[in-house]
C-alpha cells in the first residue's frame, strides 16, 4: 500500500521499520516538532523523525494537525495512515483523508485502558495480561472498532520499560498483518464491547512519591509502572531516593509504614500499610542504579523511616 505514518516516540519506531521492510510505500511521515534534548538542551528530532530521515522518507513536523498539515496528507495521496503514539489530535477531517482511513496501534486490550498511559496503568492495576490492538480511528478517544488484537502476560518483574519494548515489537508485527488482511478483504473490524471500559489517565509527577501507608502489592506495582518515567521516589531526611524495582511481600514484623525492616542480599524490606515492600533496585541522587543492598550499604539502616 501507499501509506502515511504518524508517530513520535521510540514506541513508534519498530512499526515504521516494519512497514518499510514489508514493502509498503511510506509516502509521508508526520511527527512532532524538534524539541530541546540532552544536557545542552539543543533541538533534536523525535525518534520517529530521526528514523524516517535515515530511511530517506519525507518528514512533516506540524505544531498542530491544521489545514496546512491536512493538505500535506492529502497531497501524499495515500490509501491509509498508520498512527502510533503521535501525540497530536487528529481532527475528523484528517481521519477521512486516506481512502481506508487511519489505523492506530494502541498498547492495551481495548476497551480496557483507553487513553494516554495504558502500559503504566496496566502494571499499576496489577493486570495479569495486556497487549496491543490495531484500531480503526474515529472521533472518540480510542473508541474505534478493532482489526486485530494480540495479548501478552505481564510478568512479576515487568516494568513499564520492559513491557513497552515487547508491545512495540508486537504492535509492529500486528499492524503489518492487519494491512495484509485489509488488502486481501479477509476481515472486518469488530466494534469494542460496551462493558469493561477503563481510562489510562496521563501520568502525573505528583503520583511518583510513594505513600507507604498503601498496601504493599500496590506500592510495588506503582514502582514498576513508573520505571523509567516519571520514576517512583521516597524521602530519607533531605535526600530523595529513587525506587526502580520492587515486589510486595508478607512480613510478621509490626512497624510504622516506611520503616526499614531488613537489609540483605535480597533487597531492602520496608513496612507498608499492609505487609511489606521488598525494594530490589535503588538510585541515589547523582548516582547510578544499583541492587538495593549495594545502594543501602553505609547509607541506609534498619529502623530508619522513609517518607
Amino acid at each position: 500500500m501507499r501509506l502515511a505514518f504518524a508517530g513520535t516516540p521510540d514506541f513508534a519506531v519498530p512499526a515504521l521499520d516494519a512497514l518499510h521492510n514489508a514493502g509498503h510505500t511510506v509516502a509521508a511521515v508526520f511527527s512532532q516538532p524538534d524539541r530541546p534534548a540532552g544536557r545542552g538542551r539543543k533541538l533534536a528530532p523525535s525518534p520517529v523523525a530521526a528514523r524516517a530521515e535515515a530511511l530517506g522518507l519525507a518528514v512533516h513536523k506540524p505544531e498542530r494537525f491544521d489545514a496546512e498539515a491536512q493538505a500535506g496528507l492529502a497531497a501524499a495521496e495515500v490509501e491509509a495512515m498508520v498512527v502510533v503514539a503521535y501525540g497530536l489530535i487528529l481532527p475528523e477531517a484528517a481521519l477521512a483523508i486516506p481512502r481506508l482511513g487511519c489505523l492506530n496501534i494502541h498498547a492495551s486490550l481495548l476497551p480496557r485502558w483507553r487513553g494516554a498511559a495504558p502500559i503504566q496503568r496496566a502494571i499499576e492495576a496489577g493486570d495479569e495480561h495486556t497487549g496491543v490492538c490495531i484500531m480503526q480511528m474515529e472521533a472518540g478517544l480510542d473508541t474505534g472498532p478493532v482489526w486485530r488484537r494480540a495479548s501478552v502476560p505481564i510478568g512479576a518483574a515487568d516494568t513499564a520499560g520492559s513491557l513497552h519494548d515487547r508491545l512495540a515489537a508486537l504492535g509492529a508485527r500486528e499492524v503489518v498483518a492487519a494491512l495484509a488482511d485489509i488488502a486481501a478483504g479477509k476481515v472486518s473490524p469488530e466494534p469494542q464491547p460496551e462493558a469493561g471500559v477503563t481510562y489510562a489517565r496521563k501520568l502525573d509527577k505528583a503520583e511518583a512519591r510513594v505513600d507507604w501507608r498503601e498496601e504493599a502489592a500496590h506500592i510495588a506495582q506503582r514502582i514498576r509502572a513508573f520505571n523509567p518515567a516519571p520514576m517512583a521516589w521516597t524521602q530519607l531526611g533531605e535526600t530523595r531516593l529513587r525506587l526502580l524495582h520492587a515486589r510486595g511481600e508478607g512480613s510478621g514484623q509490626q512497624a510504622a509504614p516506611g520503616t526499614v525492616l531488613h537489609i540483605g542480599s535480597a533487597g531492602v524490606l520496608v513496612a507498608a500499610g499492609q505487609q511489606a515492600v521488598r525494594l530490589t533496585e535503588l538510585q541515589w541522587p547523582g548516582g547510578r542504579a544499583l541492587p538495593a543492598h549495594e545502594a543501602a550499604n553505609g547509607r541506609l539502616s534498619v529502623g530508619e523511616v522513609l517518607q
